[in-house]
């Protein structure tokens, strides 16, 4: 940094913005203040389509998968969603009020309420969900019901026990001051929805297209067992009640791997609405919605229709590939789940910190690929900071923050105060030289440390005050004096593909049912290394989509640590998970589309021109890229290998 300390930035330490330096941020008061323009409608739309709507799609997909679709065409319902009940009303007072341009975070709490239990009911699912609009990205993180955590109750001791004995102690009010104690995160909205109409939503939407990875069976039910489960492997069309027994399964294995499938239906179906919504089913799903779902928001007023509707719209815009799932690691236990506080704090980092460009980092590093980047580092890249938004010291505190991320911040020139033409900035404006090489893109990524900022080219009236700086800065009214926290990087460590040879695990299947497809079937001829064909179902022949134009065979794997992944072949080329794809390579001569959840491959899909072949992670995606990668590279046409 060169003067920024020394002279001070805008208005920070006289009203000429030519006095003393102001106090790092923190220092000062914490309450910020803005205007909105006078007169400026794009600006009010402006603001509430870039940032009411990342909620709506977070809370509302997540909590039924539809309700924010609903709003769209029936405003009148958005009071029937609005809280309610005395405890949900309760715990709404404690909700923390979400500042505009800023990241909200809404905890989604899906109950089971069982007549004659006594009790509010059971939170079988306890997700928080965080809407970033800096880096356009949602972050996803959710409780296993069995982890054992202090629990925080209103009037009562606090005592230690299951996550979810919160809300089954004392409600919605529970939950939410037991997950805020956890976590340490503000929480602006509670959505709590009923199981019974999470079912109708699904069904009435004609179901989920969920991917399954294995056979899933229990017949044996009642008051004192597991509900009965009847799933087959394979991607397909699941009922309301099949989505649910399919979320909430923990039969044979751990709460680990019921958060993870929780986390993959809401992917799923978030993608499946994106795509193939129809308005038609609006009025299907409609009661459904407003019987079983409530929305608490911070402030103490219901939410309302323009919010809701600014939300929706988000849904059809959301980026590819930045819907963020973060688990907490190193669970151990198989009631009770216990883990060390570190790796609590580790999901919490995850959780607020997404790293946007995980997946590119991830298939560079995979693919042993020198990743082409043109944005000059920080300390490479000069910037002025004006002020626009009239607050006195909003300037110096940017210039500040941005000097603590190491960017070369400088002064106007000739001594002149560093304030913007005018003070009636509402959203902050990055500005760019377009004659610096590499200016765009260094504009890009300060843009995403402000939050509701706008990228242009350096216009004549501001040049004059850049003093040659790449990049110009003008503060608005929604710069509240942070920037937008650093992600942390995730990108794994390059390793070997951990497979080997095994084309003799699925040959005999496949021979059985080469002549009742009617597209080739191709051998996995290397695997991962502790798999084998599972014993249970180890593979299966159906029709994929519900009018029966398109077959599927999937291959079923079981790993020694008990887990499954799986091959799924299909001449289905538009189904819905298909349309989410992050990145495709060409690798020799064959073209491969990638699927990642954060910086792990999910997904390969090897495309030909008579069917697609999947490449299908474990749910807790335990194959490393690089392992995915062989698998898919070593898929070989079934006339083309000979047993060994």
């Amino acid at each position: 940094m060169r003067t920024t300390l020394k002279r001070g930035l805008g208005r920070g330490a006289a009203p000429n913005g030519n006095g003393k330096a102001v106090l790092p941020p923190g220092v000062s008061s914490p309450v910020s203040f803005y205007r909105q323009p006078e007169g400026s409608s794009r600006s009010r739309l402006g603001l509430v389509g870039k940032i009411a709507m990342w909620l709506g799609i977070a809370c509302l997909v997540v909590a039924t998968g539809t309700a924010g679709g609903a709003y769209l065409y029936f405003h009148e319902s958005v009071a029937a969603v609005a809280a309610r009940t005395p405890e949900v009303r309760k715990a709404a007072r404690q909700l923390d009020v979400a500042l505009p341009g800023q990241p909200a975070v809404a905890l989604v709490i899906g109950y089971d309420a069982r007549k004659g239990e006594g009790t509010a009911g059971r939170s079988d699912t306890l997700m928080l969900v965080r809407a970033d609009p800096s880096t356009d990205s949602i972050s996803l993180l959710s409780f296993p019901r069995d982890m054992r955590v202090e629990i925080r109750c209103p009037g009562r001791t606090p005592f230690f026990d299951k996550i979810n004995a919160a809300y089954a102690t004392c409600g919605p009010q529970g939950s939410l001051q037991t997950v805020r104690l956890l976590t340490g995160q503000q929480i602006n909205y509670l959505i709590t929805v009923n199981f019974r109409g999470f079912r109708q939503i699904v069904d009435r939407l004609d179901g989920a297209w969920i991917d399954v990875d294995r056979r899933y069976f229990n017949d044996r039910g009642g008051p004192f067992g597991y509900a009965t489960i009847n799933l087959f492997p394979g991607y397909q069309q699941l009922s309301g009640r099949q989505a649910l027994d399919y979320v909430r399964y923990r039969h044979s294995d751990s709460d680990l791997y019921r958060v993870a499938r929780q986390q993959q239906f809401v992917k799923a179906f978030k993608g499946q609405i994106q795509e193939s919504f129809a308005p038609v089913a609006l009025p299907k799903v409609v009661d459904a919605i407003t019987n079983n779902v409530e929305v608490a928001q911070g402030g103490g007023v219901d939410v309302d229709g323009r919010t809701v509707l600014s939300y929706t719209l988000f849904a059809y815009g959301l980026p590819r590939g930045r819907v963020f799932q973060t688990r907490i690691e190193g669970l151990e236990g198989v009631f009770d789940l216990t883990t060390d506080s570190e790796n609590v704090t580790r999901a919490i980092d995850t959780f607020t910190h997404p790293d946007v460009e995980s997946s590119q980092k991830a298939t560079a590093v995979a693919l042993g690929e020198k990743r082409k980047t043109r944005a000059p580092a920080p300390g490479a890249t000069t910037i002025t900071v004006l002020n626009g938004n009239g607050v006195t010291g909003s300037a110096s505190t940017a210039g500040y923050l941005l000097g603590r991320r190491s960017y070369d911040v400088v002064t106007p020139p000739n001594g002149l105060p560093a304030n913007a033409p005018s003070f009636d900035y509402f959203r902050t404006q990055i500005y760019f030289d377009r004659a610096r090489r590499g200016a765009r893109e260094a504009g890009q990524k300060v843009a995403n440390l402000f939050a509701s900022a706008e990228l242009k080219p350096l216009p004549r009236e501001i040049s004059q005050l850049a003093n040659g700086a790449m990049l110009t800065v003008v503060v608005g009214q929604t710069f509240h004096g942070s920037l937008a926290p650093a992600p942390i990087d995730q990108t794994p460590k390059r390793a070997r593909p951990n497979v080997v040879y095994g084309p003799n695990a699925a040959m005999d299947e496949l021979r059985e049912r080469r002549n009742r497809v009617p597209f080739p079937l191709m051998v996995p001829t290397v695997i991962e290394r502790s798999s084998w064909t599972d014993s249970t179902m180890p593979a299966r022949l159906y029709w994929v989509d519900e009018g029966e134009k398109h077959k599927a065979v999937r291959l079923v794997y079981r790993m020694g640590s008990n887990e499954y992944w799986g091959v799924q072949m299909t001449d289905w080329d538009d189904a819905p998970v298909l349309a989410d794809k992050s990145h495709t390579r060409r690798i020799g001569g064959r073209v491969y589309d990638l699927y990642y959840n954060g910086p792990k491959l999910h997904m390969v899909v090897l495309n030909t021109p008579k069917a697609d072949y999947w490449v299908v992670n474990t749910v807790l995606d335990r194959i490393s890229n690089e392992t995915m990668l062989a698998i898919a590279k070593g898929l070989r046409p079934l006339g083309s290998v000979k047993r060994k």
